[in-house]
């Protein structure tokens, strides 16, 4: 930077002249500026830095304030994530769907006989008998195949498949296997060799007897088929249950109700089974049969263990997030550490949390009022129990033995605690988290602070700026003046010195 020229007398110094002093960046820009200091002596530099250093740090202390304000947020929003998905385990423990009656069915030999509920309805209850005498198997034609020397079409069960001059058997299997709306597979048994014809067998989609009209009817245009007249027909499986024979076209039976102990003739019999139940036959059971249990309908004591495990573990890493932050200290250097040290809102909030796992729920008959029956607690902090750390920090235990003897002493006093208790749990969790509670308004508080901030740094940068500029500007003149005035009192002191008698 310099400055006019300024003249006196014959002898005129620039202040340029003197723009070879330290340099000073601006804090609008890069550019250095020049201050000269020679003529003064002084360090203008370090003055206009000085004079600057007051309102470079409130500009620097609004960008820490806004730094916490982001650090803060992210911080709520992590925690508002965890609240949420403890909310959620909360009112799944208060779901009807989770107490819903399921059966126990087992087969004691699954490997050749297997048993499942099927529906919603149920299964009878009972011991059943279950011996196969036969498996269902599916039709199969065995035809010799030769090379079509001209375009063929080959219709199976009406299904027309196209084969090309030359076609391998290989070629014919491939098409009909990939041909969704066949009603066979294809097995190339038999390559051709010399020329000779290829064997390939076809077998029905559908296991069970055929209709008497026949099955696998095949039609050939240029004869690249032959029936070697090796056909076998498909049989429906025959099995008993508690003594009574049935018969069915497919090993998988379910869906009909048990018969009374009519056996009808094979193939035109209503396949039958345990009602509620589907089997699986999957070998001959020889002369012992094999035993089907269906339970009664009781509640699945393992799917409650697992959701009420499931809200602990989410429970504690809640609790273990806002406990990290509550308890890191502000740091000097770093704004965006300890921004929610000993936060007073989520400080409360954690009390009311621990107060709602162990309080009695009021309306409720029976000896199940609260979650403390059904072993969740915090453990023992005090007396002969085992004392740990986790205890002390307020962190949930299950004691799965005091909630299986709660199921199977009153199964629906624990589901109507549960109920009462889900409810108030999720809505004190979801007036702290869920959108719009009060972690949202926290945010959104914050962030509309941040945005002022940003505002405020901004004009200030440009007002420090401007004022720099002008306290530049006013060091620069004072050099100048003060070298003019040095280069005038140097020219009269010359002059006098020159005069006579000087």
């Amino acid at each position: 930077m310099s400055t006019s020229p300024v003249s006196s007398g014959t002898s005129a110094t620039s202040s340029s002249q003197y723009a070879t002093g330290d340099s000073l960046t601006s804090l609008g820009g890069s550019t250095p500026m020049q201050v000269t200091g020679l003529a003064s002596g002084l360090d203008t530099n370090a003055i206009v830095t000085a004079l600057m250093a007051s309102d470079q740090q409130q500009v620097t202390n609004l960008q820490n304030q806004s730094s916490g304000l982001t650090a803060m947020n992210t911080q709520l929003t992590n925690i508002q994530n965890a609240l949420q998905t403890v909310a959620n385990d909360a009112q799944a423990l208060g779901s009807s769907s989770l107490f819903t009656p399921t059966q126990t069915v087992t087969s004691t030999n699954s490997t050749l006989v297997g048993a499942s509920a099927v529906g919603s309805a149920g299964a009878v209850v009972g011991s059943y008998q279950v011996s196969v005498q036969a498996l269902a198997s599916a039709s199969q034609r065995t035809f010799s195949f030769t090379s079509p020397s001209s375009a063929d079409t080959i219709t199976i069960d009406g299904q027309q498949i196209s084969l090309a001059a030359g076609a391998s058997a290989d070629s014919l299997a491939s098409a009909i296997n990939s041909n969704s709306n066949a009603s066979v597979w294809a097995t190339v048994t038999q390559e051709s060799s010399n020329g000779g014809p290829a064997t390939i067998v076809l077998s029905d989609r559908q296991t069970g007897q055929p209709p008497a009209s026949g099955y696998i009817a095949v039609s050939d245009t240029a004869g690249a088929l032959t029936d070697t007249g090796n056909d076998i027909a498909g049989t429906d499986a025959q099995y008993t249950i508690n003594g009574n024979t049935y018969y069915s076209s497919s090993n998988t039976i379910s869906g009909a109700a048990l018969g009374t102990g009519s056996t009808p003739t094979e193939g035109q019999g209503a396949q039958q089974t345990i009602p509620g139940i589907s089997l699986s036959l999957n070998g001959l059971t020889g002369s012992t049969p094999i035993t089907v249990n269906v339970g009664s309908p009781t509640v699945n004591a393992s799917n409650v263990q697992t959701a009420i495990q499931q809200f602990v573990t989410d429970y504690n890493s809640a609790v273990s997030m806002i406990q990290t932050q509550l308890s890191t200290t502000p740091s000097s250097s770093d704004p965006t550490v300890g921004t929610l040290y000993g936060d007073s809102d989520l400080t409360q909030f954690l009390t009311s949390m621990r107060q709602q796992m162990d309080t009695t729920l009021s309306g409720l008959t029976g000896s199940t009022t609260s979650m403390l029956d059904i072993g969740v607690s915090t453990g023992a902090t005090t007396g002969t129990g085992a004392v740990s750390q986790n205890s002390l920090n307020g962190d949930l235990t299950l004691d799965t033995s005091t909630l299986t003897s709660a199921l199977q002493t009153d199964a629906s006093g624990v589901q109507s605690m549960l109920r009462s208790w889900s409810i108030n749990f999720s809505n004190l969790v979801n007036n702290e988290a869920a959108p719009g509670g009060d972690i949202t308004t926290r945010i959104q508080g914050d962030d509309s602070q941040n945005s002022y901030i940003t505002t405020q740094i901004s004009n200030m940068t440009a007002a420090n700026a401007e004022k720099e500029q002008e306290l530049v500007t006013e060091f620069a003149n004072m050099e100048a003046a003060l070298s003019q005035s040095q280069s005038t009192s140097s020219w009269l002191t010359s002059q006098l010195n020159s005069l006579p008698g000087g």
